[in-house]
């Protein structure tokens, strides 16, 4: 049979009738779906919606943590570490040094010692925490804790990045910094990403795509590209088009929003 179009064309990622019930019976909450998506390779995808809508359901489904009730999501990749995941709550381990957090994946694939440790040296240097090396998380900022996250995720070289709200935890202005570093580094990378987000500026700034979920159960309601080439830079924040497009977003998203 003839493949249904050029195999360098498939999607990364692809959920076709996706969803998810949580409980059984009349108590049962229909948590997710009907829905379809797909993330094309090098695509920085953002997701955002209102609370309860299913956005991090939708991620963990991704990551193998949870199973759909109907529907599929196939990830199509090639490499021995096809995704890795980074949390809202950092989900590195308080008993392990930085470059021991950093070097976890490696050390799970079984990476020689030698080359895990320059691998993650390395990222620990693009994350400015080269100075840190050997200190613990207990005595690092919030910001830092976060790009100890993102190295880790990073240093295993996945094909597929799926971020739930990694920066919502931090002040505004770490945010921001934090949003500028990823842009530069996803953008050096060419990292396929499934980002969820509640920040219409993070969405803006860093998505190839941005689709708005409805209140729940979480099905696709619009898509939106920003209209900014790559390379871009946060410098996109003072234009009129980036204005413009968050209040269309905003728009869309008060519309879902769920009364208290």
């Amino acid at each position: 049979m003839a493949e249904p179009y050029p195999k360098h064309s498939y999607p990364k990622l692809s959920a076709h009738d996706l969803t998810r019930t949580f409980g059984r019976g009349p108590g049962a909450v229909d948590a997710l779906g009907p829905l379809d998506l797909s993330v094309a390779p090098g695509e920085f995808l953002c997701v955002v919606g209102p609370s309860g809508c299913g956005k991090s359901t939708l991620l963990r489904i991704a990551a193998g943590l949870l199973r759909p009730t109907t529907g599929t999501l196939e990830i199509r990749t090639a490499g021995p570490r096809p995704a890795a995941m980074i949390f809202q709550d950092y989900g590195i381990y308080d008993w392990k040094t930085v470059r021991a957090n950093v070097r976890f994946g490696l050390d799970v694939q079984r990476v020689p010692r030698r080359e895990a440790n320059a691998r993650a040296d390395d990222w620990l240097a693009r994350m400015g925490l080269a100075d840190f090396a050997g200190a613990y998380p207990a005595t690092l900022s919030g910001g830092m804790r976060q790009r100890v996250a993102i190295a880790r995720a990073l240093a295993v070289e996945p094909e597929i990045l799926l971020m739930d709200e990694p920066f919502a935890a931090l002040d505004a202005q770490l945010r921001v910094i934090l949003q500028d570093e990823l842009l530069d580094l996803t953008q050096a990378t060419r990292t396929t990403t499934l980002f969820i987000t509640h920040s219409l500026e993070e969405a803006i700034v860093l998505g190839d795509r941005v689709l708005v979920m409805s209140a729940r159960p979480g099905r696709i309601i619009a898509e939106r590209r920003p209209p900014f080439p790559r390379p871009r830079t946060g410098d996109i924040r003072a234009t009129p088009e980036f204005t413009a497009l968050k209040g269309e977003l905003w728009d869309l998203l008060r519309r879902e929003a769920v009364p208290a």
